[in-house]
C-alpha cells in the first residue's frame, strides 16, 4: 500500500505494449462512437478525481457534455491494463475525458463540478481508495485551460482552508496521452447503477463559473 502511494519513474515503470487494449465501441448511454473525433465547435477536457467510475457519471449528466470516456493518463506505461495501473507500477491516473459544447457549458463550469465533486487535498488517494491512480488532476488542452484551472485552484484554496482542509494537491499539467480503459469500465455506473462509487466532495462551494 505504501509503494502504491509513491510515484514510479520512467525507468522503473512497466514497459507496456504497442497495441491498444480492447474497449467499447460506443457510449452505453448515447450510442455515440467512443473514439469519435472532437466535433467542430466543441472542446475537450480531462480530469482525475478518484475512481473514474463515479467521476464519469458526474460529467455525463451535465447539459452540454457530448461524450465521456474513461481511461489512463499521466503515467509512463503505454496501453496499460487496469490490473497494471492498480499495481502502482505505471504512474497512470484514472481519468475521465470529456467532449463538450462550450456554447452550452463553459470550461469554468466543468472546473466548478471538478472541485466540488471530490476532495482535492488528499494527495495519492480519494476516500478509501489509495494509490497514485486516485490522485487529483486537471489535464489541459490549451493555455486558456491552464489559466482557468490555476485561477479556479487559487479561488477555491482559501475556501478549503477556512473549513479546516489542507493544501490542494491537485496536479495541473498538459493533457497526456489518453489510453482507453477496458470495455467494462466505460459508463460503469450506467451499466451497474448500484455499483461502487468512491467519489465524494467536501460540501463546499467553488465560485468559479458562476456569474
Amino acid at each position: 500500500m505504501f509503494q502504491k502511494s509513491q510515484m514510479v519513474t520512467a525507468e522503473t515503470a512497466l514497459a507496456g505494449r504497442d497495441e491498444a487494449i480492447p474497449t467499447a465501441e460506443a457510449h452505453f448511454l448515447t450510442a455515440r462512437p467512443l473514439k469519435s473525433p472532437v466535433p467542430e465547435g466543441m472542446e475537450q477536457a480531462m480530469f482525475g478525481m478518484g475512481c473514474f467510475w463515479g467521476a464519469e457519471r458526474i460529467f455525463w449528466q451535465i447539459d452540454g457534455v457530448w461524450l465521456t470516456m474513461v481511461g489512463y493518463g499521466g503515467g509512463f506505461t503505454p496501453n496499460a491494463t487496469y490490473q497494471e495501473v492498480c499495481g502502482g507500477q505505471t504512474g497512470h491516473n484514472e481519468v475521465v475525458r470529456v467532449i463538450y459544447d462550450p456554447a452550452v457549458v463553459s470550461y469554468e463550469d466543468l472546473l466548478k463540478v471538478f472541485w466540488e465533486g471530490h476532495d482535492p487535498t488528499q494527495g495519492m488517494r480519494q476516500g478509501n481508495d489509495r494509490g497514485t491512480q486516485y490522485r487529483s488532476g486537471i489535464y489541459t488542452y490549451s493555455d486558456e485551460q491552464v489559466a482557468a484551472a490555476k485561477a479556479s485552484r487559487d479561488a477555491f484554496a482559501p475556501v478549503l482552508a477556512a473549513a479546516g482542509y489542507g493544501a490542494i494537491s491537485t496536479e495541473i499539467e498538459a493533457a497526456p496521452d489518453f489510453y482507453f480503459a477496458e470495455d467494462y469500465h466505460q459508463q460503469y455506473l450506467a451499466k451497474n447503477p448500484q455499483g461502487y462509487c468512491g467519489i465524494g466532495g467536501t460540501g463546499l462551494s467553488c465560485s468559479i463559473g458562476v456569474e
